[in-house]
């Protein structure tokens, strides 16, 4: 198991983040779906944001060719009508972390449809 950590650093604008939101709602997200063979591979996607508008977007998978396999797909989608390129600079950072330990108890589940799955976004 692999993970990637895409960071985005603060401050960042509202307007930003809500530019964030949308391309991962609208046009990541749908995109990433559809890939039969990355979601095989996908354990878990987890964003996480500070008030400043900071954030984390932590994706775990089995394989490093999956997390470049999800790279290429975002890098490949076509700006929706509406998206400003300004307003989506790219991530800050992102590395690749060998996972060497993982522990997943029955709470995951009705955390992430309580908290997570109410926004629509898995």
């Amino acid at each position: 198991m692999y993970a990637q950590i895409t960071t985005f650093d603060g401050p960042r604008s509202a307007e930003l983040v809500a530019a964030s939101d949308v391309a991962n709602r609208e046009r990541i997200q749908p995109a990433l779906r559809q890939d039969a063979q990355l979601q095989q591979a996908l354990a878990v996607n987890l964003v996480l944001r500070r008030p400043d508008g900071a954030e984390m977007i932590i994706t775990v998978a089995q394989s490093t060719e999956a997390l470049h396999r999800g790279g290429e797909l975002i890098m490949a989608t076509e700006l929706l009508p509406g998206e400003d390129p300004v307003l989506l600079p790219g991530p800050s950072r992102i590395e690749t972390w060998s996972v060497v330990d993982a522990t997943a108890g029955e709470a995951v589940t009705a955390l992430l449809d309580s908290s997570v799955g109410a926004s629509g976004v898995r």
